[in-house]
């Protein structure tokens, strides 16, 4: 009977073993996804600076929206290109 208790104990203590280093091979690839993903729902310790907006015309021939810095002005009007500027 004695036998039998210590082969018990000893497949126990190999499953438990076996079991405790899977837990934390588990453990450790959790962190490691972590560190290389981050939380989107946690906010960044530095937040980004975004780039100033440009303001956008709208064109007076075609109604196309484009950044102020492609203006063609002509006749008062704003336009997008030469090409409407001259019809």
């Amino acid at each position: 009977m004695t036998r039998v208790l210590f082969w018990l104990a000893l497949v126990f203590l190999v499953l438990f073993a076996i079991r405790s280093k899977i837990r934390g091979m588990q453990q450790r690839a959790r962190a490691q996804q972590q560190q290389q993903r981050p939380n989107p729902f946690t906010p960044p310790g530095r937040p980004q600076e975004l780039p100033d907006a440009e303001l956008m015309l709208c064109c007076a021939h075609c109604g196309v929206y484009y950044p102020a810095s492609e203006n063609v002005q002509a006749k008062g009007h704003d336009y997008c290109s030469h090409a409407h500027a001259t019809l």
